[in-house]
Formats: C-alpha cells, sequence, structure tokens
C-alpha cells in the first residue's frame, strides 16, 4: 500500500518505489531504500511529514504515493 494510507506514529518498512529514474534516485537520496524503516509524524491535505533515518522529511501527497510500504 502507499505511504499515504500509513496510520501517524507506526513504523513502516519501505517495500517498493515507484516512478521513472530520476523520482526513484531523488526518493533515495532522502533516505526512503527498500528495506528502510519510515514514520509518519503527521498528516495534511494528503501531505505527510515523515521520519527516515532520525530526519523529517516533508513530501507531497504525489511522492508519498510513490513510496510502497
Amino acid at each position: 500500500m502507499p505511504l499515504t494510507m500509513a496510520t501517524s506514529g507506526e513504523i513502516n518498512i519501505v517495500k517498493r518505489i515507484q516512478g521513472r529514474d530520476e523520482t526513484k534516485r531523488f526518493l533515495e537520496s532522502l533516505g526512503f531504500v527498500e528495506g528502510g524503516q519510515v514514520q509518519v509524524i503527521s498528516e495534511i491535505g494528503g501531505n505527510l511529514i515523515v521520519n527516515v533515518k532520525d530526519t523529517r522529511i516533508a513530501l507531497s501527497k504525489s511522492m508519498a504515493n510513490r513510496i510502497m510500504i
């Protein structure tokens, strides 16, 4: 399921990243790698604030939909 469906506070494992190669590389540079942990901190209007590798990152809804957990 996409990251946008995750509940706040729950730790999830990244299963797959969808999209073009440049999108995958961009997300990987932010710390979203297969097998990595991601935690949703908050959600506002579909946009997410997540915790990845002890760093908070804001993601748009379209980017978060590309991350499968």
